[in-house]
């Protein structure tokens, strides 16, 4: 069963399933945890064909595996799908721009960090594996993957 850390602590882990349904204003995929290309590939491979029902940002480690998503169709299928791409690197996990929460929103991130204020004064952060945000950002809240 996959398992959500809740916010505030990234030790503090529910199943997925306890937390599904849970409304989300933003999925965030990639940066340096969980935005190498194997995990941009896994998340295209779910949301290939279908819209994302939430804003949802994807930020490749780097310009390394930008490339390579670019060139091997990956990239394609994500913005097909309706995700915005940041350019690779540092960014959102940390508060430093493009997808930095408003106070009350929440987010689903595949990042490593969910503390307080970690992404913008005010917000939420769940984290989850990869495939967990890519069901959650075409459902619009957090959802529980399909067997992949």
């Amino acid at each position: 069963m996959p398992l959500v850390a809740v916010p505030h602590r990234v030790d503090t882990v529910r199943e997925a399933e306890e937390v599904a349904g849970t409304e989300i204003d933003q999925v965030f995929v990639g940066t340096c945890t969980n935005g190498r290309y194997e995990d941009l590939a896994r998340f295209a491979r779910i949301v290939r064909g279908k819209q994302v029902a939430v804003r949802t940002l994807v930020v490749p480690a780097s310009r390394a595996v930008l490339l390579r998503a670019i060139a091997t169709g990956v990239l394609a299928d994500i913005v097909g799908a309706g995700c915005m791409v940041a350019p690779p690197g540092c960014g959102p996990c940390l508060g430093a721009h493009e997808g930095v929460m408003g106070e009350g929103e929440v987010c689903l991130s595949t990042a490593n960090r969910n503390f307080r204020n970690r992404m913008g004064v005010g917000a939420e952060i769940y984290l989850s594996s990869v495939a967990t945000a890519a069901a959650s950002a075409l459902a619009g809240v957090i959802a529980v993957p399909e067997a992949v």
